[in-house]
């Protein structure tokens, strides 16, 4: 598995990482890694939602695949 190193910390960044790993039952490393993956893991689902939406405001609108749409057209002229 691949390693992380992160440098030049504020010390009170540290001191809380610490604090709430401790609050939760678990190392500074596991509650490190725990906090990239939701911090990650919601990036995609925040990617989710805003497709749907766009998804959402497209109904009714012509679909297809782009070279049919472009052939139709072409072949009309």
């Amino acid at each position: 598995m691949a390693q992380l190193l992160v440098r030049d910390l504020p010390e009170a960044l540290v001191l809380a990482l610490k604090e709430r790993a401790a609050a939760n039952g678990r190392s500074a490393e596991a509650e490190h890694r725990l906090i990239l993956e939701e911090a990650l893991r919601s990036g995609r689902n925040e990617f989710r939602k805003r497709a749907a939406r766009l998804r959402a405001g497209t109904v009714g609108r012509i679909q297809g695949e782009s070279a049919d749409l472009i052939r139709e057209d072409r072949d009309s002229r």
